[in-house]
Parts: C-alpha cells; sequence; structure tokens
C-alpha cells in the first residue's frame, strides 16, 4: 500500500513512548502499534484527530501518500 505511516517519527520528536501515547488516545498498545507498524487498514477520523492532537501535529506529519511504494503483500 503506498501510504506510509509516519508515527513512530512523531512519536520520536515528542518524546512519547507507545505506552503512553495508547493511554492518553484511549486505545490498547497492541491496536495503535498495529496503526504504527503500517499494518493498518484503516483510522477512525476520531483516532487521528486524538493522534494530532496529543502530538501536537497535523495528519500528513502522520500519513504521507507514496505512489512509488508496492503493496508487498
Amino acid at each position: 500500500m503506498p501510504i506510509i505511516v509516519n508515527l513512530d517519527v512523531m512519536m520520536a520528536k515528542r518524546k512519547m513512548s507507545l505506552g503512553e501515547l495508547s493511554e492518553r488516545i484511549g486505545i490498547t498498545p497492541s491496536n495503535l502499534s498495529i496503526l504504527k507498524t503500517g499494518k493498518a487498514k484503516a483510522i477512525r477520523f476520531n483516532t487521528l484527530e486524538s493522534i494530532c492532537q496529543i502530538l501536537e501535529c497535523q495528519p500528513a506529519d502522520i500519513l504521507e501518500y507514496r505512489e512509488d511504494i508496492e503493496d508487498a503483500t
């Protein structure tokens, strides 16, 4: 899938752990990990909004579209 998830980059910039972010957003660490690793098939807008609020960023800081990436599955 040509959608790249840069959540780990934003978390590192904000010095926030997966556990802390998942607790503040209100989702399980395992679900956040699935999103962080790019294995999620979808994301709810309210989850994306919460992530952006907590990390003080824009959706484009987290999600990136790249045509040159092929689906490896």
